[in-house]
């Protein structure tokens, strides 16, 4: 192997070349290692919180990373630092910077502190929110903790090379060259075997051979997943054996499976020179099981490997250290008498690269401290100036000596003991407490930034600057069902906007469960408008990566209820990529789905509180009618955030004026909409719910009970501007009718307008709200009728508010 790997370099190499790209792998898996080690104990002695890292992985990584090339992207895990290091993407300094959570995204590009160490990412948006040029760069998708989430969204980076390879126009727009060289990027996933055993790991493995796409599965197989030894976790003990069904064949499709050692530095090499060759050329997606790869300090710092491993295991983990074996491969290259290195020359290699991976340390820890001593000197200051003119001096004089006598104190008890000491002179006045408190505030603001900013876009395509646009209608527009409004509307969108791709379950030959996309595959095409399998968490997946570079994919899940399979991947995922890497990725997906009224028990659910709250960060659309739905799409296309919108199940069949600016209109963000106009009392719902409360408000008016009917149109963001508490300042009664379960979303919405809009201030009633039952929804219009609020629920609460306030006006029912 030894010769035949030098004869294949010497094509294209001279000895000299090989030799330095040799010793230079060397020095950064020292480099690496000694990164991990010195980590742990930055984490042992409590500099750092927690520590995971990837020392073991290190010549693999090395090994891929001569194939990945600018416009490729990683979506990996968190052991990949000296991946990250090889494709020049991580410093050492900057690796500690995210183990100590510096805060500053200059420093800490990965995250800005706010993920655990170990978790990678690379900038790929400007200081404005903009896109770079991913084709200047090697990219990685921003990672997250939970095991084999990583997978769904590779799905997506894979699929946007052959969306790109194959879409004629796209290829030829000057504005898409920064995502793409004409679909030749691959994309690396990378996993430690025991996360194979995860759903989305299977489910993106079966989605990604039946798309035939660029994607390099690698696989870290150390035999454990933390004490969980191999055999209790694998089908066969063996994940490329339980994949061995999914080798493609000369008349079928599938994967090309590979098998190396995380030791071999000569295999390895080869295996991903040929693995990624395919991939990039071919289309075909790949699995690289790195078998007999060690794990030197075990899982994390949360415990030692010892506890659970036999000494004889711990003996092979020495002997067959990949560092160890690829020293041992170095001494003993000798091709025609060419050698690499001495063992003296390799000593000073890994002298080196201690010295240099501490000094990398030691200038983040300073990096670190510097604005944390600058804060403490301002603090102290300002208290001591508190302290000469306050009758506690005594007091905050031990506050003050708690301070200088810390141990490397933090933000948390720098401004703990900044509040304390205003707490003690809350009862006094004088410049010092004000200059005190105005710190305090100004503290408060610069740390929101640090720790809170970017759940939602702040670029100048954030969803709530894009102006909306009201429908226009002839003076005779024809009523239309609403999934022909729908309908026409994806057609203008898919006619102008050639980076959308549409694609579900029947979403393609159909046109969809509900026809929206009647007709749309046989214009656009199969690439453009698409069917998937039964697989919402990777349709979701698909949508993630594919809008991490540069298209605008919208996700179809059939109905809300099936959004459940999906919600892990949305809430960890989605939700928290702007957050989690404070404003340096995105991916604007839209999520379409249908819900609310339908049949039975899985196919008209309402989970919204569940969704609403496990989603911030995605803008929640509900709207009542098709054109508003259309017109949600129409505004988030030019915004640069996710976002899911409910279409109500039985608006496709309701008739509706058509508007004459089909595919220009749109409907703006948190703005409720007053429907009717009323004096008596406050009605709020959205979707499906709110068309019965328009019957209802008829037949109240019969009862002499004149309603103010608003519909909110989007949960996330939530009326904006107050809207609903003006008309309680007009009506002085609140009823909140959704059909989610009780304290579901209407538990969500009277926080809103009693607490953030102060709503309670005009109420001369209890506020009421009206959901559906809290067990699932029986089937049958009858089920329905007793599950969900009818109709006659509707008039009948509403007249018993009316009834408590006036009773000889409104004599009870019952």
């Amino acid at each position: 192997m030894t010769k035949e790997i030098v004869s294949d370099k010497a094509k294209t190499l001279d000895f000299d070349t090989f030799k330095s790209e040799v010793l230079a792998d060397y020095k950064l898996a020292c480099i690496s290692r000694e990164t991990s080690l010195l980590g742990r104990k930055e984490v042992l002695t409590g500099k750092a919180k927690f520590g995971i890292f990837g020392d073991g992985k290190e010549l693999a990584q090395i090994a891929l990373a001569k194939q990945f090339q600018n416009g490729d992207f990683r979506s990996g895990y968190y052991r990949d630092q000296t991946l990250m290091m090889a494709i020049d993407q991580l410093s050492v300094q900057q690796y500690f910077a995210g183990l100590y959570a510096h805060t500053d995204e200059e420093i800490e590009p990965m995250s800005a502190g706010r993920q655990m160490g170990g978790h990678f990412g690379t900038r790929n948006l400007d200081k404005n929110g903009d896109w770079k040029n991913l084709m200047e760069q090697k990219n990685s998708s921003a990672d997250i903790s939970p095991t084999a989430g990583q997978m769904p969204r590779l799905l997506g980076l894979a699929q946007a090379s052959k969306v790109y390879r194959n879409h004629t126009t796209l290829k030829e727009l000057e504005a898409f060259k920064k995502f793409t060289n004409g679909g030749n990027e691959v994309a690396f996933g990378t996993i430690g075997d025991a996360s194979t055993s995860e759903g989305p790991f299977w489910e993106t493995i079966n989605a990604a051979g039946v798309l035939q796409v660029p994607m390099v599965m690698s696989v870290w197989d150390d035999g454990y997943g933390i004490s969980v030894s191999r055999d209790n976790q694998t089908t066969k003990d063996s994940i490329s054996e339980a994949l061995a069904g999914m080798q493609r064949t000369e008349d079928k499709p599938g994967y090309e499976i590979f098998l190396t050692k995380g030791w071999d530095y000569a295999h390895l090499c080869e295996t991903y020179e040929k693995a990624v060759a395919l991939a990039r050329e071919e289309h075909i997606p790949v699995l690289v099981h790195v078998k007999e790869v060690n794990q030197p300090q075990g899982h994390s710092t949360s415990g030692s490997h010892e506890r659970y491993k036999s000494a004889e295991r711990l003996q092979w983990e020495s002997d067959f250290d990949c560092i160890n074996k690829f020293k041992e491969w170095i001494l003993n290259f000798n091709a025609d008498g060419l050698t690499i290195a001495t063992e003296e020359e390799l000593k000073a290699i890994a002298d080196e690269a201690k010295k240099s991976v501490r000094d990398s340390k030691n200038n983040a820890w300073k990096e670190f401290t510097d604005v944390l001593k600058k804060d403490l000197a301002e603090a102290i200051q300002l208290i001591k100036t508190v302290a000469e003119q306050s009758s506690n001096k005594a007091f905050i004089q031990k506050e003050i000596e708690a301070l200088e006598k810390a141990m490397d104190p933090i933000r948390k008890d720098i401004l703990s003991a900044a509040k304390k000491v205003l707490r003690l002179i809350r009862n006094e006045q004088n410049p010092a407490k004000t200059a005190l408190s105005a710190w305090i505030q100004q503290q408060t603001s610069v740390n929101y930034d640090r720790y809170s900013s970017h759940l939602y876009s702040q670029s100048e395509k954030a969803a709530l600057k894009i102006k909306g646009i009201e429908p226009t209608y002839d003076a005779n527009a024809p009523q239309e069902d609403g999934r022909i409004i729908l309908r026409d509307n994806y057609d203008k969108i898919l006619e102008t906007r050639p980076e959308v791709l549409i694609f579900g379950e029947d979403a393609g030959k159909i046109g969809g469960v509900n026809q929206t996309l009647e007709g749309m595959q046989e214009k656009y095409g199969e690439l453009r408008v698409a069917d998937t399998g039964i697989r919402e968490i990777t349709i979701i997946g698909q949508g993630i990566g594919m809008a991490m570079r540069g298209l605008r994919p919208i996700a179809e899940i059939q109905y809300l209820d099936y959004l459940l399979y999906a919600i892990q991947v949305i809430s960890d995922d989605l939700a928290t990529v702007q957050y989690r890497t404070k404003g340096g990725q995105k991916a604007p997906l839209i999520i379409s789905t249908r819900g609310h009224r339908l049949e039975g028990i899985w196919h008209s659910g309402s989970p919204m509180g569940m969704i609403i709250n496990a989603a911030r960060g995605v803008h929640v659309c509900v709207p009542r009618n098709m054109t508003k739905a259309a017109g949600f799409y129409n505004l988030l296309l030019e915004a640069d955030e996710p976002a899911i919108v409910v279409e109500p199940l039985n608006g496709y069949r309701t008739k509706e004026a058509r508007p004459s600016n089909i595919g220009v209109f749109k409907i703006p963000l948190g703005v409720p909409e007053i429907v009717k106009e009323g004096t008596d009392l406050t009605i709020v719902s959205y979707g499906s719910t709110f068309n019965l409360c328009e019957v209802a408000a008829k037949q109240l008016a019969e009862l002499g009970i004149n309603v103010e009917l608003i519909d909110v149109q989007t949960l996330l963001p939530f009326d904006i501007h107050h809207v609903i508490a003006e008309s309680l300042e007009k009506t002085n009664r609140l009823l909140i009718v959704d059909e989610d379960v009780s304290s579901g979303a209407t538990g969500f919405m009277l926080d809103k307008i009693l607490v953030e809009q102060k709503g309670y201030y005009h109420l001369d009633s209890a506020p009421v709200t009206l959901s559906a039952k809290d067990h699932r929804p029986a089937y049958s219009t009858d089920g329905d009728y007793f599950s969900k609020p009818s109709i006659d629920d509707i008039v009948e609460t509403a007249y018993s508010i009316l009834h408590e306030a006036d009773p000889k006006a409104y004599p009870a029912l019952y």
